[in-house]
């Protein structure tokens, strides 16, 4: 059943999508025009992975964060092989440009998800 598309669920995706950051949900609240409950934002961003339109990072805070998804995103676990950042100082979280991951694993075992963070200082922190 497709779902008409709300006022809320267009701005919280047109933010994810004007930046290469991932977002907490307090920050996308924060940054919203719209009075929104948090978990009507909840909903949106759980619907809008599911959907394939963003992507979760569970960061070594333990926090979520969300980012778009870039356009030949597949949402397997060879596609998002790509490393995290989150700087110690601003707490800024973004997608790293795309670099091939590689590891062995025993035989028998299979990935299905994959959530590479690295934490430091951002270049802006410097």
């Amino acid at each position: 059943m497709n779902r008409r598309a709300t006022a809320t669920q267009t701005a919280i995706l047109e933010l994810l999508r004007q930046d290469r950051r991932a977002f907490s949900h307090d920050t996308l609240t924060e940054r919203l025009d719209l009075p929104a409950n948090r978990v009507t934002v909840y909903r949106i961003l759980n619907r809008f992975v599911e959907q394939r339109l963003v992507h979760r990072i569970v960061a070594d805070d333990g926090r979520q964060y969300f980012a778009s998804c870039e356009a030949d995103c597949q949402h397997d676990a060879a596609s998002h092989r790509h490393l995290h950042f989150r700087c110690n100082r601003c707490a800024r979280v973004e997608c790293l440009p795309a670099a091939p991951l590689q590891y062995t694993l025993p035989e028998g075992y299979r990935v299905e998800h994959h959530n590479v963070i690295l934490s430091g200082t951002c270049a802006a922190c410097g």
